[in-house]
């Protein structure tokens, strides 16, 4: 999905700094909403995208796609125990991706479902993570893992650094088939989400079908004119400029000219993270072979980090 270079590519920066960042979910979050048969190939095509995204920063790809495999590393699931039992259940019904994850399951969601924002948080307080880059719809995620930390340090002591968010400048994404909901992988309108892998004419197909509106200027106004200043936002996302840069390059173009502006854009831009997943896919051993170091070094930061709870919290 297209948020997701955004957020890989910051991860990766984190990781070349001295505090220490937090990685992406890992493949136990996707349990949640992705049928069994499935789960295989969708995290070996998000470590694809998250390689891809990765290879201008060399120094990081291993540690951010071996971190991805953590089921290899069963603390995660143990720690997100301990943290589940200083979780008050009230606070997890209030949580809005909750609310409309279960809505679109006919309100059949799952315990696994519920409880993720937990694990979400063990994932970060397992590295002793300072550091999380979210978007605007994990911010309160981040701020339960936050308090789950508080609350772990008043009951056993100082322990846990209270992470901090990373926001991004980038506005939220949109969908290009509704643009009052949020870009997401798994609506069910094809023609709604742009990802990573798709094609040029996908690409160029998906934003010719964007709803805008009758006024042919572009111009940003997201409560008046949410489609086309979706695609402001778009625009500004993928080339690095801001929306008052993107408007002037934009003026004398109607819509139509438009969505082919930024169309292009993002071809561009997704062309080389493209051509890298296609050489990884041919591949495969050498994507195995970085996932399993990456796990070697996961566990070799996270066991040191568990034995210490265990011994706080009174299991050894």
């Amino acid at each position: 999905m297209m948020k997701s270079t955004g957020i890989i590519t910051r991860q990766v920066r984190c990781n070349q700094s001295p505090d220490k960042p937090h990685l992406d979910p890992p493949p136990t979050h996707f349990l949640c909403s992705s049928p069994e048969l499935q789960l295989k190939l969708l995290c070996l095509h998000l470590n694809y995208i998250t390689m891809s995204c990765a290879q201008p920063y060399p120094c990081c790809p291993e540690f951010l796609t071996g971190s991805l495999d953590c089921p290899q590393v069963p603390e995660h699931a143990e720690l997100a125990w301990i943290l589940g039992c200083l979780t008050n259940v009230p606070r997890l019904l209030r949580l809005p991706q909750w609310k409309m994850k279960r809505a679109s399951q006919n309100r059949e969601g799952t315990v696994g479902l519920l409880t993720y924002p937990v694990l979400q948080a063990a994932d970060i307080l397992l590295y002793k993570s300072t550091r999380v880059p979210v978007g605007e719809d994990q911010v309160l995620h981040l701020e339960l893992a936050q308090d789950i930390a508080q609350q772990f340090n008043k009951k056993y002591g100082e322990f846990f650094p209270v992470p901090k968010a990373i926001l991004s400048t980038t506005k939220k994404i949109k969908s290009l088939r509704d643009p009052a909901v949020k870009m997401s992988k798994s609506d069910p309108q094809k023609l709604a989400t742009v990802n990573i892998a798709d094609s040029p004419d996908e690409i160029v197909l998906k934003f010719r079908k964007a709803v805008t509106d009758f006024t042919s200027e572009v111009t940003y106004d997201p409560t008046a004119r949410p489609g086309v200043s979706n695609l402001v936002s778009i625009h500004a996302a993928v080339t690095g400029l801001s929306i008052k840069e993107v408007l002037h390059q934009a003026t004398g173009l109607d819509t139509a000219h438009y969505k082919m502006v930024v169309a292009e854009s993002v071809i561009q831009k997704f062309a080389p993270i493209r051509n890298e997943i296609k050489k990884l896919q041919e591949d495969k051993s050498h994507l195995i072979k970085v996932l399993e170091d990456g796990a070697e070094k996961a566990k070799e930061l996270a066991a040191p980090i568990y034995q210490e709870i265990r011994r706080l919290v009174g299991f050894q």
